[in-house]
């Protein structure tokens, strides 16, 4: 995380979430804390119902009810502003500890998206550096960049085989 910052977990009164990270938004302007509480997030998802009369809508519903994330740099006073919000019950972890969330657990959840540049595209020849099929040259056949993963269609035994890799399991050749 940059600058000692890492995301915390708020929880809040259920239907609250809007309501309380707009208010810390509001409070870390009036305060200037903007270098000490960074960003707020409630976790939504765009889901399509169908109504009764067979008609579809999207709705957007909130992932975590009760729950606000805040990306924050923890000292007494980044800690008071937000505990002493209206709606908010406290940080989650033990007692008046609050515990950020881990990086596998900020990747899981989809907060924070890191660029990644590839070298390679659809076509390009790439040799495999990890894995059972080390050292075997193949051929991007597709890439799904939002799983991290590509297909290489790699020639073994005479046969074309595709082979789902992580991006980091395969380099261009120089």
């Amino acid at each position: 995380m940059a600058d000692g910052a890492n995301w915390y977990v708020v929880h809040t009164y259920s239907g609250y979430e809007k309501t309380v990270a707009a208010t810390i938004g509001k409070a870390v302007e009036n305060r200037g804390m903007q270098d000490l509480i960074l960003e707020i997030n409630v976790p939504t998802e765009s889901v399509t119902e169908v109504t009764d009369s067979h008609q579809q809508k999207t709705v957007e519903r909130r992932i975590f009810p009760g729950y606000v994330l805040v990306k924050m740099i923890m000292t007494d006073d980044s800690w008071h502003l937000v505990r002493n919000v209206r709606g908010v019950t406290g940080f989650v972890g033990s007692a008046n500890k609050a515990i950020p969330l881990t990086e596998d657990e900020i990747a899981a959840l989809g907060i924070e998206r890191h660029e990644i540049i590839l070298k390679y595209e659809i076509g390009s020849t790439v040799k495999i550096t990890d894995g059972p099929l080390v050292d075997f040259l193949g051929t991007v056949d597709e890439i799904e960049a939002d799983k991290g993963r590509v297909r290489v269609i790699v020639s073994m035994f005479g046969r074309e085989t595709p082979v789902d890799l992580d991006f980091d399991q395969v380099q261009t050749l120089d």
